[in-house]
């Protein structure tokens, strides 16, 4: 098992690449700030654009100092598959779990 840490901007920020086939099994997000932010996250095929058909988190509030866990479903990506994702602001951290399949 692997983890990545990534800051999370006000704009398309890439949280995870595969390079190979790999399953998600946790997403954590932290917001570090001392006001609410939202987050919105893709998961993208390789080659593949940010878009309303891979959005798989619309603007989720993540309260000031809280952290919210996506760890109910697993997510497998294939080599070149990615996540990415977006502040509504600078403040929010991802921690991304993976494991090689």
């Amino acid at each position: 098992m692997a983890i990545t840490n990534t800051a999370i901007l006000a704009s398309d920020t890439t949280i995870y690449t595969s390079s190979g086939d790999s399953a998600i099994t946790t997403i954590i997000v932290c917001n570090t700030t001392a006001g609410s932010l939202n987050l919105t996250l893709h998961a993208i095929p390789s080659a593949g654009s940010v878009s309303t058909t891979n959005m798989i988190v619309n603007a989720l509030a993540v309260p000031a100092g809280d952290t919210v866990s996506f760890d109910q479903e697993k997510m497998v990506l294939s080599n070149g598959d990615f996540l990415v994702a977006i502040g509504s602001g600078t403040g929010l951290s991802a921690t991304v779990s993976t494991l090689a399949v």
